[in-house]
């Protein structure tokens, strides 16, 4: 588990394991022939949610690729 000072750079992380063994799930079920989406299963009766856990996701890997700039990360990047 990567060490984040502060939410927003936690949160993310969060994000992108839940994005990644998802999309692990989704391949694995296509194998099988069948529909292993965790997300779908459990938001699939509210697609706008579903959506919207989805765009979460994919913000998180911009955001992780950019890397966090917020004080608390940007202190501890100039200490190292």
């Amino acid at each position: 588990m990567m060490n984040h000072k502060c939410t927003p750079a936690s949160v993310a992380w969060v994000l992108l394991i839940v994005g990644g063994l998802n999309w692990g799930l989704v391949g694995l079920g296509g194998f099988f022939g069948d529909n292993w989406n965790v997300v779908n299963l459990l938001l699939g009766s509210w697609p706008k949610v579903e959506w919207i856990v989805y765009v979460l996701v994919g913000v998180s890997a911009v955001a992780s690729m950019m890397g966090c700039r917020c004080k608390t990360c940007m202190a501890e990047k100039s200490a190292a």
